[in-house]
Order: structure tokens, then C-alpha cells, then sequence
């Protein structure tokens, strides 16, 4: 289908992209790489008035060190998280879950930013964030503020994002040295999570000193498997201790019923590829 009719602006600087927005009202919307708004536009399930496109604004591209922290531009693509050595050597399993995403044309037009502002709980860049406890940086009329990864998913689509309000860089912690994993479980190569575990495990002496688990798709948002962290931490890298403390997978999650699976069946897969993610990451 064609979509319906709207007005577009390309501003130069968040300012003005705010600005545009805010005039645009509540039928003005972002675009960003465009990979999740796109389609949806030609299926008419959305007739934004007004899209706003930040392609055309620098400052919210790139991938610096900030110490103890790397921040990354909101509209920075998949691609170039996958190439840079500070995101290999800081935080891992952010290209490692962006490795999965789709492939390489989709990576190179779709944006962190996007993918995160979007929130489809099946997209498998929220639960490393929300594991990794990235802040995000978000500006606005009344400048800008920030907020964590627990607190900016809401609920199914749905974002702390406020009206007239752009997601400008999210900031991730530093994980040297930590062992990463992202675990995804789809019917066909490139689509969408079924289920999908991101854990990242620090290990000392043969144990897990500390532990960040997060669930894709077992919920209306990315889930923090709090319950397995605290199992996994102090217990030996071993399979048979990962396995126990993974039977905590599904705590505090309602995974969904849908064409691809039923509910206790991505209950099975939490706990299965929550083993799998925690011992890949301990080696």
C-alpha cells in the first residue's frame, strides 16, 4: 500500500527538531533509520501528519568514551556498533545482540535510537540495554534530563518519552572484561525473537563474581532477570549450578501467546536459553 499523506521536515539540530515537533502536535512523528516506521506506514496502521527526520543531525551520531562509560548517538546504525572497538572492549553484548538484528541492509539504515524509541518487546536491543543499565539522554522544550533503561520502558510501544521529546544518546557502564552472550531463539534466520536472553557475567577464581541477565520477548517490555543474577552470583561457572540458577528465569515475566508460540512454551525457552547465554558468557 501507499501511504497516506504527510508533510516532512529534515531539521539541522536537535533544537530544531524539537521545535518541529512540538509544532507538528500529536500527529507529528520521528523518523529515524526508518526500519520499524516505514512498514507501517505503507500498511496505514499509523497517518502521521508531520515526520520529522534527524538523519541530517551530526550531534546525534557516534560512539564515544566518557570515562568510565561509552555514550552513543542515538542515531548511530547497527553497523557501525557492530565495527567499533570501544563497543567490542565495553560492552559487548550490545554488538553481539545487534549481530542478530535482521541483516546487513536493515543494519546499515536502522538506528540504536530507534530500535530502543520504538520498544517493540520483541527487538532484541532492549534487553541488553536494560541488562547493561544504560541511561538515556533525552531532550525536550524544557532541555534535557535522563533517564535508566528500567525506567524508560513503559509498557508494549511504549517509552518514558513525553510528548515533544527526542531520545539523543544512551550511555552504557563500562563491562571490561565481563564475558557477554546474547541468545536468540527465532522460527526463521533474521526475524523477530521468539525469545531471547542477553547476559553479560563477571568471573573470578571460577565463580560468578556478578551477573546482568535480560529477556526478550516475555513480556510487554524487556525483563531484568533479577532472580537468576542473584542465583548465578558466588555460585562456580558450571553448567550444572548455571542450569539451577536459570530455573529463575521466568520470574516476574508474562510471556505472550501468539502465532509463534504459545506462553509456556517461551517459558521453556527463558529458562533453556538463559543457561545457554549465562555458560557462553562464563566460557
Amino acid at each position: 500500500m501507499i501511504p497516506a499523506k504527510f508533510d516532512y521536515v529534515k531539521p539541522g539540530s536537535v533544537e530544531e527538531a524539537v521545535t518541529a515537533l512540538v509544532d507538528g502536535g500529536e500527529d507529528a512523528k520521528i523518523i529515524a533509520g526508518g526500519q520499524s516506521l516505514l512498514p507501517v506506514l505503507r500498511l496505514r496502521l499509523a497517518a502521521p501528519s508531520l515526520l520529522v527526520d534527524l538523519g541530517g543531525i551530526a550531534e546525534l551520531k557516534g560512539i564515544r568514551d566518557d570515562g568510565d562509560g561509552i555514550v552513543i548517538g542515538a542515531m548511530t546504525p547497527y553497523f557501525e556498533l557492530l565495527g567499533d572497538s570501544l563497543v567490542q572492549e565495553h560492552v559487548a553484548l550490545l554488538a553481539q545482540a545487534t549481530h542478530t538484528v535482521a541483516d546487513n541492509q536493515v543494519r546499515h539504515r536502522g538506528t540504536l535510537g530507534g530500535a530502543l524509541a520504538h520498544a517493540d518487546p520483541a527487538g532484541d536491543l532492549g534487553a541488553p540495554a536494560l541488562a547493561l543499565d544504560a541511561v538515556m539522554t533525552i531532550a525536550g522544550q524544557s532541555g534535557t534530563r535522563t533517564v535508566s533503561a528500567a525506567d524508560f520502558f513503559v509498557d508494549y510501544f511504549t517509552t518514558a518519552l513525553g510528548e515533544g521529546e527526542i531520545l539523543t544518546a544512551i550511555r552504557f557502564p563500562k563491562y571490561t572484561g565481563w564475558g557477554s552472550h546474547y541468545e536468540k531463539f527465532n522460527r526463521t534466520a533474521q526475524a523477530w525473537s521468539m525469545c531471547a536472553v542477553a547476559a553479560a557475567v563477571r568471573v573470578e577464581g571460577g565463580s560468578i563474581a556478578e551477573a546482568r541477565v535480560g529477556l526478550t520477548n516475555m513480556g510487554t517490555t524487556p525483563i531484568r532477570a533479577r532472580g537468576v543474577e542473584q542465583a548465578l552470583v558466588g555460585q562456580p561457572a558450571t553448567a550444572e549450578a548455571v542450569r539451577a540458577a536459570a530455573e529463575h528465569a521466568t520470574e516476574g515475566t508474562a510471556a505472550p501467546s501468539d502465532a509463534d508460540a504459545a506462553s509456556d512454551y517461551r517459558e521453556h525457552l527463558a529458562k533453556v536459553l538463559t543457561g545457554r547465554a549465562v555458560l557462553a558468557a562464563a566460557g
